[in-house]
C-alpha cells in the first residue's frame, strides 16, 4: 500500500473534510495536518470534498440515508446508454424480443449482486474499494487493477459521450456541432464530480425523474406508432451463441459499477444495517437495468418494420431511433427537448466514472496519492473530451471495440475478491484490520493476485468473441460464434488466485 507521507510544507489546522448529511464536509473535529496545496484550498473554500483514497474515520460516518444508495445507481442506470445497449438484442445479437427480454432479466441478476455485495463493505470497513482491493488480492495486483480502471472509467466515459453528443446533433437539424455537444457533456459532467461525494448523491437523488419521465412519453409514442414486432423464438447453437454474447454484454454494462461499488457507501455508519445496504444497491441497480434495457429492446423492433426508421439508425445509431419516435411524425419541437433532456442524461451516468476514477488513479503509484481527488477528477474529465470528440470524426468504433475488450477484467476482478473473502478471510468483516490501511504489512504482497489475473486472460482470450478477435472456443458455438470470455475468465482466475495464494500466504504474507 501506498504511504501517504506528508508534504514538506507549514503545518496548520485545518478541519477534516467529511460529509454532513445534507448540509457540508467540514468534520467539527480538528486535526494537525499538512497545508492544503492550492487546489484542495480551493476546492475547500468551495465546500467540496477534498478527502482521497484514505480510510473515512468514525467521525466522518454520518450519513444514514439508503434512499442515497438506490438513487445513486438507479440514476446511473436511467439514462440513453442503457436503452441502447437493450436494442443491441435486436439490431446486433438478432434475438426476439422475448428472448432478450428473459437474457436481460437473468444477466442484469448476476451483474448486480456484485454490486450490492461489494457496497457493503464500504460502510462496515470505510474502505474504499480499490483501498478494499488491496486488503483482498493484494498491492500489486490491486495497482493493476487500478491502472486498468482508470482507463476503463475514461474510455467508457468518452464512449457515453460521443453517443449523447450523436443525438444532440441531430436536433435541429444539426445546428449544434458534435465537439460542442462533447463539451457540454463534459462540464456539466465537471460541474458534479468537483464536489464530490455529497453532491454527487444530491444530483443523482433526483436527475432520474425527467429521465424517466421521457422514457414514459417513448413507450406511450411508441407503442402509438404500432410498429412493435414481438418475433418468433428461434432455437439452436446459432441462437445460443447470441444468447451467451448478449448476455456477456449486459452482464459486463450491470456488474461495471462493481469496481467502485464501495466508494458510494463509506460515510454511512459502521453498523448499518448491511442486508438493507445490499438490497438499496441491488435493487437501485436492478430496477432501472431491467426497465431501460427492455424498453431499448421494445423499441429496437420496430427498426424493420419502417424504412425511415431503418435509415436513422443506420446513419445515427440509437439517436436515430429515439429521435425518429419522438419527433419526427410526431412530438416535433417538445420531442427535440425530450431528445436534449435524454442526452444530458449521460451526466448522471458518467458521473460515478469520474469521480471512482481519481481514487483509482491516488491508488496506482504512492505519489499519486498525494495529488488531490480534485486534480484527478478535473484530469479525468480532460481526458475523456480530448478522446471522444476526435474518436467522435475517425475512430469511434475503433474506441467502442477497444472498451467491450477490456471489460472482461471485471469477471476477474470479482472471482479474486469473492474467493479471497469466502476463503481466505473466512468471510468475516471482522477479520480486516481497515485501521492499518496504510500498512503494506496488513494485506498480501499482490503475486497471487496478479497470477490469477494473468490465469484470467488465458481464460478470457480462449472463450471471447468481439469484432477483433474470437477465441478458439468462443468461436465454436453458432454460426457466428458465441462469447463466453467472462465465465471462463471467472474460472480461470479463481483456480490461478487461489493455488498461488496459499503459497504466497505461505512462504511472503
Amino acid at each position: 500500500m501506498a504511504d501517504y507521507e506528508k508534504q514538506t510544507l507549514p503545518v496548520e489546522k485545518t478541519s477534516v473534510n467529511s460529509y454532513d448529511q445534507e448540509e457540508n464536509f467540514t468534520s467539527d473535529a480538528e486535526v494537525q495536518t499538512t497545508q492544503l496545496n492550492f487546489i484542495d484550498r480551493i476546492a475547500h473554500k468551495l465546500n467540496a470534498e477534498t478527502k482521497g483514497i484514505e480510510l473515512v474515520s468514525d467521525e466522518e460516518k454520518t450519513d444514514t440515508s439508503f434512499w442515497n444508495l438506490a438513487t445513486m445507481w438507479l440514476s446511473a442506470n436511467l439514462v440513453i446508454a442503457t436503452f441502447s445497449l437493450g436494442a443491441l438484442g435486436i439490431t446486433v445479437f438478432g434475438l426476439a424480443f422475448g428472448q432478450a427480454v428473459l437474457v436481460i432479466i437473468f444477466f442484469s441478476i448476476l451483474g448486480a449482486f456484485s454490486v450490492g455485495f461489494f457496497s457493503i463493505f464500504g460502510s462496515a470497513l470505510g474502505l474504499r474499494q480499490m483501498l478494499l482491493s488491496k486488503f483482498l488480492i493484494g498491492d500489486y495486483a490491486t495497482r493493476l487493477f487500478a491502472a486498468i480502471n482508470v482507463v476503463a472509467c475514461v474510455g467508457w466515459g468518452a464512449v457515453n459521450i460521443m453517443s449523447s453528443a450523436q443525438l444532440l446533433h441531430i436536433v435541429n437539424n444539426g445546428a449544434l456541432p458534435p465537439w460542442a455537444g462533447c463539451l457540454i457533456l463534459v462540464v456539466c459532467t465537471v460541474l458534479v464530480t468537483f464536489f464530490g461525494y455529497h453532491v454527487i448523491h444530491i444530483y443523482e437523488k433526483w436527475s432520474w425523474i425527467p429521465n424517466l419521465i421521457i422514457f414514459i412519453i417513448i413507450i406511450v409514442r411508441f407503442a402509438m406508432t404500432g410498429k412493435f414486432n414481438s418475433a418468433d423464438f428461434v432455437g439452436g447453437r446459432t441462437t445460443a451463441g447470441s444468447v451467451l454474447s448478449f448476455g456477456g454484454t449486459v452482464f459486463g454494462f450491470a456488474t461495471g459499477w462493481s469496481t467502485y461499488a464501495a466508494d458510494y457507501v463509506v460515510y454511512h455508519p459502521r453498523n448499518t444495517n448491511p442486508y438493507k445496504v445490499f438490497f438499496s444497491v441491488f435493487l437501485g441497480l436492478l430496477l432501472p437495468l431491467w426497465f431501460t434495457l427492455i424498453l431499448g429492446a421494445a423499441c429496437a423492433t420496430g427498426i424493420a418494420n419502417d424504412p425511415e426508421w431503418t435509415a436513422m439508425y443506420d446513419e445515427y445509431s440509437v439517436g436515430g431511433l429515439v429521435y425518429s419516435i419522438l419527433v419526427t411524425k410526431s412530438l416535433h419541437g417538445f420531442g427535440q427537448f425530450c431528445c436534449v433532456v435524454l442526452a444530458l442524461s449521460t451526466v448522471a451516468n458518467n458521473v460515478p466514472n469520474m469521480y471512482s476514477m481519481a481514487l483509482s488513479a491516488q491508488t496506482v503509484w504512492s505519489q499519486f496519492g498525494k495529488i488531490p481527488r480534485v486534480f484527478w477528477t478535473l484530469c479525468g474529465n480532460a481526458a475523456t473530451l480530448a478522446i471522444c470528440i476526435p474518436a467522435y470524426y475517425k475512430f469511434e468504433s475503433v474506441m467502442e471495440n477497444f472498451m467491450n475488450l477490456i471489460s472482461y477484467y471485471l469477471a476477474i476482478y470479482e472471482s479474486m475478491m469473492y474467493s479471497s473473502h469466502f476463503i481466505w478471510y473466512k468471510g468475516k468483516m471482522s477479520a480486516y484490520d481497515y485501521e492499518r490501511w496504510n500498512d503494506k504489512q496488513a494485506y498480501p504482497l499482490g503475486l497471487a493476485g496478479v497470477f490469477g489475473f494473468a490465469c484470467g486472460v488465458a481464460g478470457v482470450v480462449l472463450g471471447m468473441d468481439q469484432t477483433w478477435y474470437a477465441g478458439v472456443i468462443g468461436r465454436q458455438i453458432g454460426e457466428f460464434g458465441g462469447d463466453i470470455g467472462f465465465e471462463l475468465g471467472f474460472g480461470f482466475a479463481f483456480i490461478g488466485f487461489n493455488v498461488a495464494r496459499y503459497f504466497e500466504k505461505k512462504y511472503i504474507r
